[in-house]
């Protein structure tokens, strides 16, 4: 079971009890990118991306690790508050890029800080073959299945507080496993949709209307909470988006629709 909302990260883990996931796969910014930053075949504009390129601050470290019981954090050796909670230091985690030198805007590989104690592992994947992107920061997901595979078992569940590509959840649904996830710029969420919808076959992908904040995918439990109207707005909006309506067989719903949702 699988949710991928489109909300701020800080409601979304508002939602949940102590240590309800056992494992977030989270990939922050790092505000370390520019408008000109280049990565192989991919140029991308940065202007919408570098809004959301601020790191996160101590409340958002604070929510992550009360609702998940262990954390996998990408560009964790960039961040002091992880560094400054000495009893959480483990262990890294590196992906190598196989990337040529001469592309050299960015790094060769990316570290993860992990809060399990097991030794720091190497993941070997070409950034060649992690082609298509549609986010400046996206992850292939043969290294999320990797990660999966390695850390992860049999009924648990997932979050990750920027969903960016979406990748993530291609990996969790072909490993089997429950993911809940969030992406707050509109433009990145519905083209992390579509990339989803490449991915998983269309009459396995729901729209509930019910819960009209999330997109569900089969046998998702709802979160038990009243906070539908605090999002109604933002329900509002990504309804009226034209394109993913068409795409995405959306039906327009009113405000005075969405303010009698309840959670269940």
């Amino acid at each position: 079971m699988i949710t991928v909302t489109r909300e701020n990260n800080m409601a979304l883990m508002s939602r949940y009890p102590d240590n309800y996931f056992e494992l977030a796969i989270v990939d922050p910014p790092y505000g370390i990118l520019n408008k000109t930053k280049r990565g192989g075949d991919h140029k991308f504009n940065m202007e919408e991306y570098s809004q959301w390129d601020v790191k996160p601050n101590d409340e958002y470290f604070n929510e992550l690790f009360r609702v998940s019981k262990n954390q996998i954090i990408w560009g964790g050796n960039y961040f002091s508050q992880i560094w400054l909670r000495s009893e959480y230091n483990k262990g890294f985690i590196i992906w190598d890029k196989n990337q040529p030198e001469s592309l050299n805007n960015f790094s060769m590989a990316e570290m993860a800080w992990s809060s399990l104690d097991k030794p720091s592992k190497i993941f070997r994947y070409s950034v060649r073959k992690n082609r298509n992107k549609i986010h400046p920061t996206q992850k292939p997901i043969e290294l999320y299945e990797w990660l999966l595979k390695m850390y992860a078992k049999k009924g648990d569940k997932i979050l990750d507080t920027h969903l960016g590509s979406g990748t993530i959840a291609i990996a969790c649904y072909n490993a089997g496993l429950s993911l809940t996830a969030c992406e707050i710029s509109e433009s990145y969420f519905l083209k992390s949709l579509e990339k989803i919808s490449e991915s998983i076959p269309e009459n396995l992908v729901q729209k509930n209307l019910e819960d009209a904040y999330s997109i569900l995918f089969p046998n998702q439990i709802h979160s038990e909470n009243e906070k539908h109207d605090e999002y109604k707005e933002q329900i509002y909006q990504l309804m009226l988006f034209n394109e993913s309506k068409a795409k995405f067989n959306l039906t327009k719903v009113k405000p005075k629709e969405i303010k009698s949702v309840k959670a269940v």
